[in-house]
């Protein structure tokens, strides 16, 4: 992350630039109050020298009442124009933030979004984001009548005299020495705050997350153990920080409220020696008074400008992911042939080879399956196919087109993709399966269910496909869950279909029902089938088997039985699986 922390003031001006002129207008608006404020003081200054002088001119009492009245009526609405046109700002910056978040991840290769957890990016999006909300709400128009306000009374008192002027900076140049102390290890200290808060909160996500397995496998003790650690580690670590500073924090605020530790006995000095006259010495005491307040505030938001900071540091690690370079132009293709050609991938992580030189055609409407050992870069082959990531070398091509040469949302309309974690959103089970084409009429998506064999199941809900997915969520199986996802890849019709382990969810029962939804699918499509369950996969054209991420043999299923020992021992297993299941369901009975 260190990359980005020199950055993150150019991010967030470049997200501010569609809200320059409020924001402008918003300082604008503080200097005004900041303006309208100083009209009190110097109204009791002249209702002071009125009955100090004795004139006892009572309309000219009332005057300046008046005056100081209205000073005070316009610091406070411009300071609310000002916090309202901040607060508009600081609400743009953040949706600004959130949007281009969400573009760059779907921008970015698949892969490389699936590298973070999903709470660690909904932390970002959610909390981090958030939380750049309230410095810089209150930071346009606070910080800039702070800071000048005290500059406008060091300049006011320096011209009653010039030696009040520098009274009312005996105190805080004071306070410096110890917030000098107290700071020189704040940055190191903030950043191992908030990794240590990010560990905390990664824990408790993965407690909360995980609940369901530490319940099933009675880790209850372990797991809480590991979750109070955490929170006890951070509350440690916390405490030890604020004991190591509360000395010279104490110090410093005790310090720097005391401006009249200066004006007072100089101004009563110059009084004495006939030099600065009672109103303009009480006028003195006044503004030093008033000066304590922005000075206290101006100390609050040195931690709020580093919250802020590392808040939009964090946010620039998801905003400077790589994306996937693409053609702007719509790519002419010649068919859907799938073309591997020497293709080798390395994670970027870990630099580890996971394909090697892999050579494969797959025929516009033919039906290739991928089988092996885990771990053998079948998910990987597949999902090179939709530009999850971009190969290390060597080329796949797509009716004689590179797929880099393809932009993304036409290879996104080429390629239907389901894996065997199929996610259902909070909508109905109609909507759900309607995601494959928005477009799509009722009837049609009724036709795609049928075809993916979920109707009969969706029938029996109370409200049958009106059913919320998250009410129907505890009573769909995994391989219902997954013909729903396989209903969403034939209403979307895309002439190239990826099913990553379809059938992992299912039992023997349901496994012919997968079997009539990939007929389906595959119907005049280039259809590619990763599966654990071989018998789903027997009449496929071609059949590929991988191992360490090589291709060992192609073929069809009987010659395959014949010539490969790799997949003989893989079939012998799926059928003595088959056979267990079944044995066991007869002694049951």
């Amino acid at each position: 992350m260190n990359q980005f922390r020199e950055n993150w003031l150019k991010t967030l001006v470049t997200f501010a630039s569609p809200c320059k002129l409020k924001m402008i207008f918003s300082v604008i608006a503080a200097m005004v109050s900041v303006g309208g404020g100083f009209i009190p003081f110097y109204a009791v200054y002249k209702i002071l020298s009125i009955f100090i002088n004795q004139s006892m001119e009572w309309n000219m009492v009332v005057y300046w009442c008046v005056v100081g009245a209205i000073g005070y009526l316009i610091k406070i609405l411009f300071y609310g124009i000002s916090t309202v046109l901040a607060h508009i700002s600081a609400y743009t910056i953040l949706e600004g933030l959130r949007l281009k978040i969400a573009d760059q991840l779907l921008r970015a290769p698949l892969g490389e979004v699936m590298k973070y957890r999903t709470g660690y990016i909904k932390d970002i999006i959610m909390d981090k984001v958030e939380a750049i909300e309230p410095p810089l709400a209150h930071l346009i128009p606070e910080l800039s009548s702070n800071l000048v306000l005290p500059i406008v009374i060091f300049i006011w008192m320096t011209t009653i005299d010039w030696r009040m002027g520098l009274s009312i900076l005996i105190a805080p140049l004071i306070a410096v020495f110890p917030m000098f102390f107290m700071m020189r290890s704040y940055n190191n200290r903030y950043i191992d705050y908030m990794e240590a808060n990010n560990h905390v909160n990664n824990v408790i996500i993965e407690y909360v997350e995980g609940i369901e397995v530490v319940k099933a496998f009675n880790q209850s003790s372990s797991s809480y153990k590991k979750f109070s650690e955490a929170v006890n580690s951070f509350k440690n670590f916390t405490l030890t920080w604020f004991k190591s500073v509360w000395k010279t924090m104490n110090l410093t605020f005790s310090i720097l409220p005391t401006t009249m530790l200066g004006v007072l006995p100089i101004g009563l000095l110059l009084y004495r020696e006939g030099e600065i006259t009672p109103d303009a010495l009480a006028l003195c005491l006044i503004l030093s008074l008033s000066i304590i307040t922005p000075l206290m505030k101006t100390t609050t938001f040195i931690n709020e400008i580093k919250a802020m900071k590392y808040a939009i540091e964090v946010t620039n690690e998801l905003l400077n992911l790589p994306v996937l370079c693409e053609k702007d132009t719509q790519a002419v293709l010649c068919g859907t042939d799938v073309i591997f050609d020497d293709v080798s991938f390395s994670y970027a992580n870990t630099g580890e080879e996971a394909l090697h030189s892999i050579n494969l055609r797959m025929e516009e409407g033919t039906f290739t399956a991928l089988v092996g050992p885990s771990g053998s870069g079948k998910s990987t082959l597949a999902r090179l196919v939709a530009r999850f990531w971009d190969v290390t070398s060597g080329k796949i091509t797509i009716g004689g087109v590179d797929i880099k040469d393809i932009p993304i949302k036409q290879l996104s309309d080429l390629v239907s993709f389901v894996t065997q974690d199929n996610f259902l959103f909070n909508c109905s089970l109609k909507e759900n399966i309607r995601l494959g084409n928005p477009q799509a009429s009722d009837e049609e998506v009724y036709a795609a269910a049928k075809a993916a064999c979920c109707d009969e199941f969706i029938s029996k809900l109370d409200r049958g496909y009106e059913t919320s997915a998250g009410d129907a969520g505890n009573r769909l199986s995994g391989g219902e869950k997954q013909r729903i996802a396989i209903a969403r890849a034939i209403l979307k019709n895309a002439p190239i279909l990826i099913l990553d382990e379809a059938t992992a969810f299912t039992d023997p029962q349901n496994e012919n029902m997968i079997q009539k939804s990939i007929m389906a699918l595959s119907s005049g499509k280039t259809l590619l089938v990763i599966a654990h369950r071989l018998s789903t996969i027997q009449n496929a054209n071609q059949i590929v088997v991988l191992r360490k991420g090589k291709i060992i043999n192609q073929g069809k299923h009987d010659d395959l039985l014949e010539y490969c020992p790799l997949y003989n021992a893989m079939w012998k297993s799926h059928i003595g699986a088959k056979h267990w299941s079944v044995s066991e369901k007869k002694e049951a009975l």
